[in-house]
C-alpha cells in the first residue's frame, strides 16, 4: 500500500492481447538536494555572461595597447591572441572597431543581470541598428564610384567601416545612390533612438523642450547662487542667533523687524523672477476650467523669504524655510510600466478587444495607461473588464475613465506598488503658487501625471469634503488652512472654525487669523453660523451704501478713498470639519445658515469648507449639495455615498490616504489628485510662527446667544415636564408621553416636534427611539428649577 501523500493512477495498456495494468506512483513535490538539482540554465547563462564580458575586456585592452603603441614589454602584454585580435577587429569594423567589444559587453551583462538567453530587447536591437548605420556612414564616401572588390579591399585594410561597412555601403550606393544612402541612413538612426529611448517621435521635441528648460532652470539657479552667494553669507553673519540655540535655524520675524522694506523688496523680486524664461506651464489634461484649476511644474530649487505685506501692520507672512525639503526618490520604472502595458494589451486582447497603449502618466499613487480601442469596440466592453484587468495586473483594483476628457482614448487608472507622498513644500514652492495674488490659494495636491495643482477658493466659491474614516479628510483641510495662512495677514483673512470633535483643528487655536477660539459646541455653531449670515447681510448693506458690487469694488474703493479711515474688509473663511454632528444636534438651523451662506456670501467675501465622514442624504442634504458645486471626494465604501458627493461612481475604488477625486464647479468630470501630506509637526511650526507676531483679536458675540425656536406662539406649558420625563427614562418618543402625561398623539407628537427644533432632542429615525442631546445641567439652565 503506497504510503500517505501519494496519488495512484492506475493505467490500462494493450500488449499483445494481454491487458496490463500498472499503477504509477507519483510523489509529492520532494525538497531540492544537491542529488536530485536539475543542471540550471539561469546559471549556464551566468557563466557564459561573465565570459562575453571577460572576451570584451580583452578585445578593448588590445586595442588600446595598439592604438597607443605601447612599447615592449607592455606592447607584448597581449601576446599573439591580441596582435590577432586587433586585425581581426580593424578588418571587420575599421575605425570603429571600439564599439565590438562594447556591444559584447552590454551582452555579456544583460546575462549576468537578468539570467535570461532570451532574444535581444528593444533596445539591444537599437544598440546594433544604430552601430550598422555608423559603420555604413564610415564607407559611403570611401567606396563611392569604387567597384565592389575594391570597397572590399578598402574596408579590409581598415578603412572607414571595415568589411561589414564596406560591403553594406557599396549596396545601398549602387541601388539608391549617395543622396538616396544618405536618407536611409538617418531614417536607421531616428528608429534606432526610439528603440532605444522609447520615445514617440510625435513627443520628441515636448522632450527636448522639457530637458533644456531643466538645463536653463539648473544653469539660472546655478548663476544666481554663484552671485549672490557672498551677499547671502554676509546677511547670514549678520543675523542674530536663534533664541533655541539651533545654529542653522533662522529667524525670520527679527529679520523682518530689522529691515521689513528691504526684505520685502527682496521677496518680491525673487518671486517674480523665478520661472526660467521660456518656461511653459503644462496644462492639466483633463477639461478643466484654468480659472479655478492650475496645473503647473515646480520650480527647481525655488526659495522664499518672509513677506512684509504693506496693509498688514508689518505682519511677515511664514517662509516656506519653515518646512522640511521633500525627501525621497521617485519610484518610476519606465520599464515596469512598458511591461505593464504589454501585458494590459494582451489581457484584453484574450478577451477579443483589440485596444493599444499610446501613452503612460506616472503619478504619486496610480499609473494610467491611456488605451485607444480598435475600431469598432465599445467602450463598455472594456469598462466591464475592469476585474479581470485587476485580476491580471495583480493590483487591488482598476479605475477606468471612459473616455478621458479631451482626449480620444480611455484612462485605465493602475495603482502604483509604492505611494509616493506629495510634500506640502513640493507643491508650494510651484511657481503658479508663488505669483498667486488671491489670499485664498490653496494647494491640494498632483495629479495623475505628477504635476502639482492648486486651486483658488474664491473662484469654487465653497467647497465640499467628503470621504470615510482615514481616508485623509482631515490632512486636506490642515493643507487648505495652511496654504491660505501663507498668503493672507490678519486684516485680510480670518477664520471660523468649527471642530466638534474637539481634536482635528485644535492646533489652529489662538492664532490671530482666529474671529473666535475654536468652536466645539454644536449648539454654539450654530449661533455662530447665524452670526456670519446677519455679518453677510451687514456687509451688502454697506456695498448698497458705497455701490460696490462685492467685496473686491468695495476694498478698492475705500484704498482710493484717503478720507475714509474705515479699514478694509477681511475676507471670511468657515470651515466646519465635521456635518454629520452639527445636522444632529440643530438640523434645520444648520441647514438653513449653510444654504444662506452658499447662496448669497460669495460677493460678500465669505466662504465655506465643509467636511464630513457620513456622506449620507440625511447630512448631506440636496439643498446643501446643490449650493456647494465644488466637491473633493476621498474613498467611500459605497457606489451610492460616491453618488451622494459626486452625483456619479468612482470614489468607491480610490485607495486612501489621500487619494481623492476633484470636482470643481463647471468641469464635466472629476480630477484624480494624490493629496499633499501635511504632518504635525509642520503646522505645529507654521502656527508657531504666527502666534509670535501678534495675539488673535476675537469678536466678541459670536457664540452668545441661543437658538430661537421654530414654534410659532406660545410654548406648551408641559414642555419642560415632556423634557423631564425623557431625561429620567433615557429615550424620547411619543408613545411614553401619552402614556406619562396622558394626553392625545397629536399633542405628544407637537411636543417633540418642539424639542427637535431647539435642538433637545435628534431627528426622526425610524422605528428607533429619538436620541437626547442635552443633560441635567442644560435642563437647568432652559427650565430653572422646575
Amino acid at each position: 500500500m503506497p504510503p500517505a501523500g501519494y496519488c495512484c493512477p492506475i493505467r490500462q495498456e494493450l500488449f499483445g492481447g494481454w491487458r496490463i495494468i500498472s499503477l504509477e506512483v507519483n510523489p509529492l513535490p520532494i525538497p531540492a538536494t544537491k542529488k536530485n538539482l536539475p543542471p540550471s540554465g539561469s546559471l549556464r547563462d551566468e557563466i557564459l555572461g561573465l565570459v562575453l564580458i571577460a572576451l570584451a575586456v580583452f578585445c578593448l585592452a588590445s586595442l588600446v595597447s595598439s592604438d597607443l603603441a605601447i612599447p615592449p614589454p607592455g606592447g607584448r602584454a597581449f601576446g599573439a591572441a591580441g596582435r590577432f585580435t586587433v586585425s581581426l577587429l580593424q578588418a571587420v569594423a575599421g575605425r570603429v572597431d571600439y564599439g565590438i567589444p562594447l556591444l559584447l559587453a552590454f551582452r555579456g551583462w544583460q546575462l549576468v543581470r537578468d539570467r535570461c538567453r532570451g532574444p535581444l530587447s528593444r533596445a539591444g536591437w537599437g544598440i546594433i541598428l544604430a552601430y550598422l548605420g555608423l559603420l555604413v556612414a564610415a564607407n559611403l564616401s570611401l567606396v563611392a564610384g569604387s567597384g565592389f572588390v575594391a570597397a572590399l579591399k578598402t574596408g579590409i585594410s581598415g578603412q572607414g567601416g571595415g568589411l561589414i561597412g564596406a560591403g553594406l555601403a557599396w549596396l545601398l550606393n549602387a541601388a539608391l545612390g549617395l543622396p538616396g544612402s544618405y536618407i536611409v541612413l538617418v531614417t536607421v538612426f531616428l528608429a534606432s533612438f526610439v528603440l532605444v529611448t522609447q520615445i514617440p517621435l510625435r513627443n520628441l521635441g515636448q522632450v527636448i523642450a522639457v530637458q533644456l528648460s531643466r538645463l536653463f532652470r539648473a544653469v539660472h539657479s546655478g548663476l544666481i547662487s554663484f552671485l549672490f552667494i557672498e551677499e547671502e553669507d554676509e546677511k547670514a553673519g549678520g543675523a542674530e542667533p536663534s533664541g533655541e540655540g539651533n545654529p542653522k535655524a533662522e529667524d525670520p520675524e527679527g529679520r523682518a523687524r530689522t529691515g521689513a522694506a528691504k526684505a520685502s523688496r527682496d521677496h518680491g523680486a525673487e518671486i517674480r523672477t523665478s520661472p526660467a524664461p521660456g518656461h511653459r506651464t503644462h496644462e492639466p489634461e483633463e477639461a478643466v476650467d484654468r480659472t479655478f484649476l492650475e496645473a503647473v511644474t515646480p520650480e527647481d530649487g525655488a526659495e522664499e523669504r518672509p513677506e512684509v505685506t504693506a496693509d498688514g501692520g508689518g505682519f511677515v507672512l511664514p517662509p516656506i524655510s519653515l518646512l522640511p525639503r521633500p525627501h525621497g526618490r521617485d519610484n518610476n520604472s519606465p520599464r515596469e510600466d512598458n511591461d505593464r502595458a504589454r501585458l494590459l494589451e494582451e489581457t484584453l486582447d484574450s478577451f477579443g478587444v483589440k485596444v493599444e497603449v499610446t501613452n503612460v502618466s506616472h503619478g504619486p499613487t496610480v499609473t494610467r495607461y491611456e488605451v485607444h480601442p480598435a475600431p469598432g469596440v465599445k467602450v463598455s466592453r472594456i469598462v466591464s473588464l475592469a476585474d479581470d484587468i485587476a485580476l491580471s495586473l495583480a493590483a487591488p483594483g482598476v479605475r477606468i475613465e471612459a473616455p478621458i476628457p479631451g482626449k480620444a482614448a480611455l484612462g485605465i487608472e493602475v495603482p502604483n506598488h509604492h505611494i509616493a507622498p506629495v510634500h506640502f513644500r513640493e507643491v508650494l514652492e510651484c511657481p503658479e503658487f508663488q505669483r498667486s495674488r488671491s489670499k485664498l490659494t490653496i494647494a491640494l495636491g498632483k495629479d495623475i501625471a505628477g504635476t502639482p495643482v492648486i486651486a483658488d477658493l474664491s473662484r469654487m466659491p465653497h467647497l465640499l469634503i467628503a470621504g470615510a474614516t482615514g481616508s485623509g479628510k482631515s490632512v486636506c483641510l490642515n493643507a487648505l488652512i495652511c496654504s491660505m495662512l501663507f498668503k493672507g495677514t490678519p486684516g485680510e483673512l480670518r477664520f471660523l472654525l468649527i471642530d466638534p470633535k474637539r481634536v482635528e483643528l485644535a492646533h489652529f487655536n489662538h492664532i490671530p487669523h482666529l474671529l473666535t477660539p475654536v468652536i466645539t459646541d454644536p449648539k454654539k455653531a450654530a449661533v455662530g453660523l447665524r452670526w456670519m449670515v446677519t455679518e453677510m447681510e451687514n456687509r451688502y448693506q454697506l456695498f448698497a451704501t458705497a455701490g460696490a458690487r462685492d467685496i473686491a469694488s468695495y476694498n478698492r474703493a475705500r484704498l482710493r478713498d484717503q478720507s475714509q479711515s474705515t479699514p478694509s474688509l477681511p475676507l471670511y473663511v468657515i470651515v466646519i470639519d465635521e456635518l454629520a454632528d452639527l445636522m444632529m444636534v440643530s438640523p434645520v438651523e444648520i441647514e438653513e445658515s449653510i444654504c444662506r451662506l452658499a447662496q448669497m456670501a460669495r460677493a460678500a467675501g465669505i466662504h465655506l469648507v465643509v467636511a464630513t465622514q457620513r456622506p449620507s442624504v440625511d447630512v448631506i442634504t440636496g439643498l446643501i449639495k446643490a449650493n456647494i458645486p465644488s466637491r473633493v471626494a476621498f474613498a467611500v465604501s459605497s457606489q451610492v455615498d460616491s453618488r451622494t458627493i459626486l452625483d456619479m461612481a468612482g470614489a468607491e475604488k480610490l485607495l486612501g490616504r489621500g487619494d481623492m477625486l476633484f470636482l470643481p464647479v463647471g468641469a464635466p468630470k472629476p480630477v484624480r489628485l494624490q493629496g499633499v501630506y501635511v504632518a504635525d509637526s509642520e503646522v505645529e511650526k507654521v502656527v508657531g510662527f504666527l502666534r509670535t507676531q501678534k495675539q488673535p483679536e476675537y469678536v466678541a458675540g459670536i457664540t452668545q446667544g441661543e437658538i430661537p425656536a421654530r414654534e410659532e406662539g406660545s410654548d406648551d406649558e408641559l414642555l419642560p415636564e415632556a423634557v423631564r420625563i425623557f431625561l429620567e427614562s433615557g429615550q424620547a418618543s411619543i408613545s411614553l408621553l401619552q402614556r406619562r402625561l396622558r394626553i392625545g398623539y397629536a399633542r405628544a407628537a407637537r411636543l417633540v416636534d418642539l424639542m427637535e427644533s431647539r435642538g433637545i432632542v435628534g431627528a426622526y429615525e425610524g422605528s428607533k427611539a429619538r436620541s437626547l442631546l442635552i443633560d441635567w445641567d442644560d435642563y437647568h439652565r432652559l427650565f430653572g428649577n422646575f
